[in-house]
C-alpha cells in the first residue's frame, strides 16, 4: 500500500515541481526512485520529527505541496505539538502520511502501534483523516491529496489487499462506501478492518441477520448524512476498526446517535483501552489477542443483538 501511494506520488512529483517529500530517516531504499526522479524535491531531516512537521510548515507557506512520511507513533505523537502549532492552526497545505496503522509493526511492540492516532488527529482543528483499505484506494487517495487544499492526515496499513470496489468507483474524501446493503443492522468499518467485516457480513448472513456494511474510510470530515439514513433504517449500529476504541471510528458514530437520540443498539469493536503485556507478534495474531477476527466479530454482534 505504502509503495502504491508513494509511487502515485512520485507520478505527480516529476510533473508538478512544487511538490516537496520528506522523511525523517525512514525509507531508505524505498525512496531511491523518488531521490533519483525528484532529488530537489526530497528531504531527509534525520531523526527529527518535530524538524521536519516545521520544515513542512515553512515550505507550504511558501506556496509548495507537502508530504511528511514516518510511521505512524513517531509522526503523530512525537511531533504533536508542533503540528497542532505548525499546520493545524494555520491550516497549511501539509499532508502527513503515517504508515503502520494498528498492529501492522506488531513483532516491534508497543512502540510501533498506532493505536491512538486517529483520536489523536481527529481532535485537531482543521485537520482531516482518510484512512484507505486497498491498495487502488491508496492510490485514489494519492491523487485526490494532490489538489486536497487542507491539512490532511493519512493512515496507511498492511500491504498486499486487494481492490473490491469496481474500477469506476467515485472514492470521494468525506463520503463513506457502501459495500453490502442489509435490513437488519449496519456495520461501518476503518481500514485494515474491512476485510473481516465482508467475512462478518456471510457468518451473520448464516445466522439470519441481514447486514448494511460501509467503508467509513474518511474519519473527518465525517459522512454524518450516511449514518443518519442508517439510524432511521437499522436497529443495530456496530463499528468496527483496528483502533483504540477511545476516539476513534466508534467515537465519532456515536457522537451523532446519541445527537440524533437513537433508541437502537449500539457497539463499538476495536482495541480495548488495556493492553496484554504477553502479546507481541504478527498483526494476525494480534487481531485474535484483541478479538478483532470475523469469527470474533460475529460472536460479539450476535451477542448484542441476544441481549
Amino acid at each position: 500500500m505504502r509503495q502504491a501511494f508513494y509511487n502515485q506520488i512520485e507520478r505527480i512529483a516529476v510533473k508538478d515541481k512544487s511538490v516537496y517529500i520528506l522523511t525523517a530517516n525512514l525509507g531508505f531504499k524505498f525512496f531511491d526512485s523518488i531521490r533519483e526522479n525528484c532529488a530537489e524535491q526530497f528531504i531527509d531531516v534525520g531523526v527529527a520529527e518535530a524538524n521536519m512537521v516545521g520544515i513542512s510548515a515553512g515550505l507550504a507557506l511558501s506556496g509548495k505541496n507537502v508530504y511528511c512520511y514516518s510511521i505512524i507513533p513517531f509522526l503523530t505523537m512525537r511531533a504533536y505539538e508542533q503540528i497542532r502549532i505548525d499546520i493545524a492552526y494555520h491550516n497549511l497545505n501539509v499532508k502527513l502520511v503515517g504508515m503502520g496503522a494498528g498492529f501492522t509493526y506488531g513483532f516491534e511492540g508497543y512502540t510501533h502501534f498506532g493505536i491512538e492516532d486517529m483520536a489523536l488527529m481527529r481532535a485537531m482543528p482543521n485537520m482531516h483523516v482518510v484512512v484507505p483499505d486497498t491498495i487502488e484506494n491508496a492510490v485514489k487517495v494519492a491523487q485526490l491529496s494532490h489538489t486536497y487544499p487542507y491539512p490532511l492526515y493519512i493512515r496507511l496499513g498492511r500491504a498486499g489487499i486487494k481492490n473490491r470496489e469496481c474500477e469506476d468507483f467515485n472514492f470521494e474524501i468525506g463520503k463513506g462506501i457502501l459495500l453490502s446493503e442489509g435490513k437488519d443492522i449496519a456495520i461501518f468499518a476503518i481500514g485494515n478492518m474491512i476485510e473481516p467485516a465482508l467475512q462478518t457480513i456471510d457468518i451473520l448472513k448464516n445466522s439470519g441477520i441481514s447486514a448494511t456494511l460501509i467503508n467509513m474510510h474518511t474519519l473527518k470530515p465525517l459522512d454524518v448524512e450516511l449514518i443518519k439514513q442508517c439510524i432511521s433504517s437499522h436497529k443495530g449500529i456496530f463499528t468496527i476498526e483496528e483502533h483504540s476504541i477511545i476516539g476513534g471510528l466508534g467515537s465519532a458514530v456515536s457522537e451523532v446517535l446519541a445527537e440524533s437520540s437513537y433508541g437502537g443498539i449500539f457497539r463499538r469493536i476495536g482495541i480495548p483501552e488495556k493492553l496484554d503485556s504477553k502479546f507481541i507478534g504478527t498483526a494476525d495474531y494480534l487481531w485474535q489477542c484483541y478479538g478483532l477476527t470475523a469469527e470474533q466479530i460475529s460472536k460479539k454482534i450476535i451477542s448484542a443483538l441476544a441481549g
